[in-house]
């Protein structure tokens, strides 16, 4: 089992940008996949973006294409979201998990507790 921890969520105002940042331990098997997933109230989880245990392949959600990017480091074990120019209507809970492969469904196989980000308009 995987354990991952977010942070770096926070109020900003439209337009700026923040930096999400996973932390993960534990041990993960074969060709494992993280991924970047948000949550408003009311709304169903929304993939943003997936990055393979190599770094080599990545896919992302049609609303968050071109404003957001998901990177990790060469140790593996943090994995990061870059979001830019952020509108009011990216406020939710923010999460990140792992999986064993490319998916856009919300059925990874662990999942962090999340981290809050507030746009302001």
């Amino acid at each position: 089992q995987v354990q991952l921890t977010e942070s770096g969520g926070r109020l900003v105002q439209a337009g700026d940008s923040l930096r999400l940042t996973c932390a993960t331990s534990g041990t993960v098997y074969g060709n494992y996949v993280w991924g970047w997933f948000r949550q408003a109230p009311g709304k169903e989880r929304e993939f943003l973006a997936a990055i393979d245990w190599r770094g080599a392949t990545t896919d992302y959600g049609d609303s968050v294409r071109g404003r957001f990017t998901i990177s990790k480091d060469n140790w593996k074990t943090m994995i990061f979201l870059q979001m830019n120019h952020l509108k009011p209507e990216d406020t939710a809970t923010y999460y990140c998990a792992v999986n064993s492969g490319f998916s856009r469904k919300p059925e990874y196989n662990d999942w962090g507790q999340g981290t809050q980000v507030t746009v302001s308009s």
